[in-house]
């Protein structure tokens, strides 16, 4: 049964009886099990990717069809590489089934030194060649302060979305018609909507509103920070650029990977997970003293669901902060922005927002259910996008 305690918003607390998700994490409910409703969403998308012999078959499938699209072509896939675990582990994989990828590593200005080293080792002892694509700095800056005004939790956003552009823009630019992202739903978990909400209408909303000058314009192969869902349908449609999450298929253990990368590719861990990324210094920061948010929550259900850490190991550490909370990092990125620690108080001091207080394409999504659904079961879109826009909250 879920445990009740009164929590600090003066209603009743819950903690899912089988993961450790719970009522700070918005739209979640729980059936007469105390088993949270995104507990039920993994089992779900977990039916849709199985692992083991049937997911292994699957995946061959798809190795193939890489493979002949590729023939003639420099490469049959892009990847996405940020120099951590997930994403070193699934270029390792790539290579071990002879693929031919293309690495593609985005640099915002707030990379970790550690998580370059291990970009440079695992593509040279990969024979794979890696393309660096820096955004513009006054670019990328003058969003992460947006996003800061705008008071929404979404403070990932900006990096997320250039990564996911750069990957589409380089599929075009070399004709590839497959992106490998490294995200594993078994291990990451589900992050409710309003916590993680990616949509380019509503970055230039915010853009518009809060930022200081104007992105450039979105072109193909250099779409920049813009991916609307129309820049969606031309990549998706036009191009026929399809994005895998291969680690779906896998039994993919963390403790195995560290494992094979740290003896193979000399691979060393960031310092903690996301710390490949400097900025989630700040971003954990600021979402657990204005939002109440903590994103370990549903990164160890996601582990506690797939038997890689008890709940109760899981339960030990919540109790304190987290690790990549490093003050000296925090102030770096507080410099790198130009800002004062006064500033970043008086944006956390704003009223909480969300994604759904500034203009966005979700009510076109919300209205377009079917298609979505179509289209992912066609392949041309993960299946599990289908289940975050449409089974991961109510209303």
């Amino acid at each position: 049964m879920t445990t009740t305690i009164s929590d600090k918003f003066g209603k009743d607390y819950k903690i899912c009886s089988r993961c450790v998700s719970d009522t700070s994490m918005s739209s979640i409910w729980f059936d007469k099990e105390g088993i949270c409703s995104y507990c039920k969403l993994h089992d779900k998308i977990a039916a849709d990717y199985p692992n083991g012999e049937e997911g292994w078959k699957k995946l061959q499938k798809i190795i193939d069809k890489m493979k002949e699209h590729g023939r003639g072509s420099k490469y049959d896939c892009i990847l996405g590489l940020s120099g951590g675990r997930d994403s070193t582990y699934s270029l390792y994989k790539l290579k071990q089934w002879g693929l031919r990828p293309l690495a593609v590593y985005f640099h915002d200005g707030f990379s970790n030194p550690i998580a370059g080293e291990n970009i440079k080792k695992a593509t040279t002892r990969l024979g794979v060649d890696l393309r660096t694509m820096t955004s513009d700095w006054r670019e990328s800056k003058d969003i992460k302060l947006s996003f800061l005004k705008a008071s929404t939790p979404d403070l990932d956003q900006p990096t997320d979305l250039g990564v996911q552009a750069v990957l589409y823009g380089a599929a075009t630019t070399e004709g590839v018609k497959y992106i490998i992202n490294g995200h594993s739903f078994r291990t990451e978990g589900m992050a409710p909507l309003d916590w993680l909400y990616y949509d380019g209408k509503y970055l230039n909303a915010v853009q518009k509103q809060f930022g200081t000058i104007k992105l450039r314009s979105w072109k193909p192969k250099r779409p920049g920070f813009n991916l609307d869902t129309w820049q969606m349908a031309y990549y998706t449609f036009l191009k026929q650029i399809r994005v895998l999450n291969i680690l779906y298929y896998l039994d993919y253990k963390r403790t195995d990977a560290d494992k094979i990368l740290t003896e193979e590719l000399d691979w060393k861990s960031p310092g903690a997970h996301y710390n490949d990324d400097l900025y989630q210094s700040l971003v954990f920061y600021v979402h657990r003293v204005k939002f109440g948010i903590d994103k370990r929550k549903f990164n160890y259900s996601g582990l506690i669901r797939s038997g890689q850490m008890t709940r109760e190991v899981a339960l030990k550490r919540l109790s304190g902060t987290y690790i990549i909370e490093d003050p000296k990092v925090i102030d770096l990125c507080i410099k790198r922005l130009g800002i004062t620690n006064e500033e970043l108080e008086e944006f956390i001091s704003r009223p909480v927002k969300t994604f759904r207080d500034y203009p966005s394409s979700f009510n076109l999504i919300k209205k377009c259910k079917l298609p979505i659904k179509i289209v992912c079961k066609m392949g041309l879109l993960p299946n599990s996008i289908y289940h975050k826009y449409f089974n991961s909250y109510k209303g």
